[in-house]
């Protein structure tokens, strides 16, 4: 475990020192301010579940500039080879680089606790679905941060990584809107593929393991990709 503390607090450090890390969290921050001011005057309802979506697409479209750096700059300034040969295990290295960007998400999620103090203060909302609602930005983050630096492993360019990242993100998004031009049975496995379908449920509170084993798995599945990717080269 020392070595991924050590490669944890060097990458926390290149994420912070980052022009990138505080104007995303500036951007997030501010969209959601306005739109929870909004939509709280317009409908008058004591619920977050406006703003997890907000907080979904947000996190859709800040990932990838999260995470384009992670391997694509180290591969471009030849860093990368001197962290490999280093006596490391390739997945301490991946981890360190998935936890830093993942907790940056995490700060920035923080930052909207906000509107559930001022939503318990001024009425008198239903924790249940805010609480799982929080459980589903933290899923789909672990998600879009794990495939986010498997595309950056592909690549030495920052921008072709974050193109590549969306359009994963994207694809996964719309995977149930083209399912029914899709044969049997891959009509069912692009419904269960869906990133929406499975985060709409949770953000509304409704807990089922189908939907948390589909974050966990992909995000899974991300992080042992890029490490497979490492360790081949």
């Amino acid at each position: 475990m020392r070595p991924l503390t050590i490669l944890f607090r060097k990458e926390l450090h290149a994420t912070f020192t980052s022009a990138i890390a505080y104007t995303s969290a500036a951007v997030f921050l501010l969209v959601l301010g306005y739109t929870f001011s909004l939509t709280l005057f317009a409908t008058k309802v004591a619920n977050l579940n406006y703003i997890f979506h907000q907080v979904y697409v947000l996190s859709i479209l800040l990932a990838p500039m999260l995470t384009m750096r992670a391997f694509a700059e180290e591969r471009r300034t030849d860093t990368l080879e001197l962290l490999l040969t280093a006596p490391v295990s390739e997945i301490w290295i991946v981890l360190a680089k998935f936890l830093a960007a993942l907790s940056l998400m995490i700060l920035m999620f923080v930052g909207s606790l906000a509107y559930a103090i001022v939503l318990g203060l001024y009425g008198d909302p239903d924790w249940g679905p805010i609480y799982s609602g929080y459980l589903a930005v933290l899923l789909n983050a672990s998600l879009l941060v794990s495939l986010g630096l498997l595309m950056s492993s592909l690549t030495e360019n920052q921008v072709v990584a974050a193109a590549l990242s969306l359009g994963i993100f994207l694809m996964l998004w719309f995977a149930d809107s083209v399912a029914y031009l899709l044969p049997q049975p891959l009509e069912l496995f692009a419904v269960n593929l869906s990133l929406i379908g499975h985060f709409k449920p949770l953000a509304s509170g409704e807990l089922f393991l189908s939907d948390i084993g589909y974050f966990i798995t992909l995000s899974l599945l991300g992080l042992f990709l890029t490490t497979r990717h490492l360790m081949d080269r």
